[in-house]
């Protein structure tokens, strides 16, 4: 693999080597190759620098992820600016908050996120550009002028490819050549703390990071991606553009948000062999289409209690699971929050072609990474290469302590935030993650928590509430559950799959009060049998019915200082 420390590096290494594959498309559209998007890039960049875009300054990338974005990202990254990716879900007014704070001089933005900023006073910015189109928006122009910019696409010569001819000598002679230590970018978290901070990253945090994960992971240029989470996040960035771009993949895009039918139709179209998830999605499909049919049926059921039908029952399951996601899968990633139980022993017994890594956007972001062929249950593997972890004062029982990392994709610090920084990384390098955690004879990783989640039983014991969560989330009829302390108590909210109820006990045909009595029934089923597995010090005291999902972050984390006081 070539020495890149640079995303200069990526993108001269990735044209030369590959320049007449495709790159990036939307499903179903005709691909970027590699050549195309690289003229894209020098065009954009060319512009950027026309209009007083210099080396240092910050510029906001706000768009849905498409083939567009990696061309925004890679013309800000290239020319030695700082790209500010924003999560297309925050609130209008977090993202003009974002866009002030990091000082941005220039806005990409996407048609449909336009609105959100569209009336915001942001003195410091001196042009947006639309990503759909890569045309620039003159401040004064009407939403009428933006519709003929949509209806009609990209002029024959665009101000883009103007700006591009006038600049390419002054480009020859004053080129701009980000170092490794330069920032890349500035990403802003949302967290699960509501106090969003900015993380930054530079070009060797992000390149290292990327060319980490392909020493275990085989990816090549006949590889083809499907994308479903927001570019904006560390996770798709590093892992599902940068990585593959690095090997040639190609990245697939929807054109508008994913419903169910059009995630079918693109999965059996695309026939991904790469499909980066969180947790939440495998999940919904374990326990909206694998396990009611695995429990539904009294045969089946009987069949499962002899373990060699068992394993090829849920191998059967496997391979009709592998078939809806196209049939041609080879790896699928999942990171963002902890794999369910029940969910990782189907997955793991079928011998689907998963892979669980662990990170954070602090460390840009894979820190440890298990994938087939070295699967350990409930682990996230052993450390990245190049990437150094350890256990900080660690329990002298149970092993578990505090997980810290060190390596080439640990950020610099939080943007405009010493006091921060200064809590989270140490003088010699080491980060803190704020995940408690041991790691195995063998190096393996596993996770129990966040140390601010966990509850101190009556007799000093450490509880986790995620592992009660995933007891309780192995239910049939549970969606979701968040647990928490409270008056000494520990206590569990649970948002019901109410389908699943309406299947088995027919609560749509019930009154309001009939309903209330059964849910109240359901609830206090699901506590007592959860407490059998549970130690006495962990058990529920009372569990509340939580009536609408859970707010979650970009990654399917639950927020949960919405819900916890």
């Amino acid at each position: 693999m070539e020495n890149l420390t640079t995303l200069k590096d990526v993108l001269e290494y990735i044209h030369k080597k590959y320049p007449d594959r495709p790159a990036v498309t939307f499903v179903g559209d005709t691909p970027l190759t590699y050549h195309d998007l690289y003229q894209k890039v020098a065009e954009v960049k060319a512009y950027m620098q026309s209009i007083g875009i210099k080396k240092g300054d910050h510029v906001a990338l706000l768009s849905e992820s498409m083939p567009h974005w990696s061309v925004a990202y890679f013309a800000i990254t290239t020319m030695g600016a700082v790209a500010i990716p924003i999560l297309p879900d925050f609130h209008p007014n977090e993202i003009v908050h974002i866009i002030r704070h990091a000082h941005s001089k220039m806005v990409f933005v996407s048609e449909s996120l336009l609105p959100k900023i569209e009336d915001a006073k942001l003195d410091e910015v001196k042009k947006i550009v639309l990503i759909n189109t890569l045309e620039p928006l003159e401040k004064e122009e009407s939403k009428d002028a933006l519709k003929e910019i949509i209806d009609k696409g990209s002029k024959e010569i665009s101000k883009l490819k103007q700006a591009a001819l006038k600049m390419a000598q002054k480009e020859k002679a004053e080129p701009t050549h980000p170092r490794p230590d330069d920032l890349a970018a500035i990403i802003y978290t949302s967290g699960t703390t509501g106090n969003s901070k900015g993380v930054m990253l530079t070009h060797r945090n992000l390149v290292s990071n990327a060319q980490a994960i392909l020493k275990i992971v085989d990816v090549d240029f006949n590889d083809r991606l499907l994308s479903v989470l927001p570019l904006s996040h560390a996770y798709e960035k590093t892992i599902g553009m940068i990585a593959p771009f690095i090997q040639g993949a190609s990245i697939h895009y929807f054109p508008k948000p994913p419903t169910p039918r059009l995630l079918i139709t693109a999965l059996q179209q695309v026939r991904p062999t790469v499909m980066l998830i969180v947790p939440l999605i495998i999940e919904k499909v374990y326990k909206t289409r694998i396990q009611p049919e695995l429990n539904g049926k009294f045969i089946l059921r009987t069949m499962q209690k002899i373990p060699g039908l068992r394993k090829f029952i849920i191998k059967k399951a496997g391979q009709k699971l592998l078939q809806s996601f196209g049939g041609a899968l080879r790896y699928m990633p999942i990171g963002g929050a902890l794999l369910a139980p029940d969910v990782e022993e189907f997955l793991y017994t079928a011998e689907f072609p998963y892979a669980v890594g662990y990170g954070l956007t602090e460390t840009s972001p894979l820190i440890a990474a298990m994938v087939p062929g070295g699967l350990k249950l409930r682990s996230t593997g052993p450390a990245v290469p190049g990437v150094q972890l350890k256990i900080h004062d660690p329990d002298p029982q149970t092993g578990v302590g505090e997980i810290w990392v060190k390596g080439p994709n640990v950020m610099k610090g939080y943007y405009k935030d010493p006091e921060r920084t200064a809590e989270v990384l140490t003088e010699d390098g080491w980060f803190k993650t704020g995940d408690l955690g041991y790691v195995d004879e063998d190096g393996y990783l596993f996770i129990k928590g966040r140390i601010k989640n966990m509850i101190l039983g009556p007799s000093g014991e450490n509880i986790y509430p995620e592992q009660i969560e995933a007891v309780l989330n192995e239910f049939e009829c549970v969606a979701e559950s968040l647990v928490y302390e409270e008056q000494g108590k520990i206590v569990a909210r649970v948002f019901l799959n109410y389908e699943i109820l309406d299947q088995k006990f027919g609560i749509n045909h019930l009154s309001e009060t009939q309903v209330k009595e059964k849910i109240r029934e359901l609830l206090e089923e699901i506590r007592q049998k959860s407490n059998e597995q549970l130690a006495a010090y962990s058990r529920i005291s009372k569990i509340i019915e939580q009536t609408e999902p859970f707010e979650k972050t970009p990654t399917q984390k639950t927020k949960r200082y919405l819900y916890v006081n």
